[in-house]
């Protein structure tokens, strides 16, 4: 057995955010500080991040969101019937950013916006860490998988086959003329 097989997965959620319109939240990463390595020309993403020991993930989740895009409000709309993992791709840098982990392990949810776009803000700080994200924008569902690095995109793949329901306007949209 590889070492890269010995290790576990980190516990992790991702969190496909839905406008009116059916489209979803990405922001593009800011910078490539390893093992997650930012493919040029791939920089975006939804949110995610690790659930916290003995935290629930639908909680973590709702965690995240607030972490990485400000967003407080929302409604749930559902989540992956099971989990989706990805592994970590062959690292070189600097040893600090290697992770003990063999990759993730993600449980991901759809929420639909209920905020007012003001409120997102994808470069705050939390504590002395830096921004992770540069900017965001809405994107369609199916588009996603193309916009993030390669080890991701079976994952994203699989998100826009799960949620592809909510990728529909739920209302009708107001059309300028």
């Amino acid at each position: 057995m590889s070492a890269t097989s010995e290790r576990s997965y980190r516990p992790n959620v991702g969190i496909a955010l839905f406008n009116a319109r059916g489209q979803v939240l990405i922001a593009r990463r800011l910078g490539d500080s390893g093992p997650e390595t930012i493919a040029p020309g791939h920089e975006w993403q939804m949110p995610q991040g690790g659930i916290d020991a003995g935290e629930d993930p639908l909680a973590a989740a709702w965690r995240e969101l607030q972490e990485e895009t400000n967003v407080t409000r929302a409604v749930y709309l559902g989540e992956t019937e099971g989990w989706l993992a990805y592994d970590f791709p062959p690292y070189d840098g600097p040893p600090h950013h290697l992770s003990p982990f063999r990759g993730q392990r993600q449980k991901w949810f759809a929420l639909r916006f209920t905020g007012e776009e003001s409120e997102i803000d994808v470069t705050l700080t939390h504590g002395s860490t830096v921004p992770e994200f540069a900017e965001w924008r809405w994107q369609e569902l199916a588009d996603v998988p193309a916009l993030v690095v390669p080890f991701k995109r079976a994952v994203y793949a699989g998100v826009a086959e799960a949620f592809a329901r909510f990728a529909v306007s739920p209302e009708p949209v107001a059309r300028s003329a």
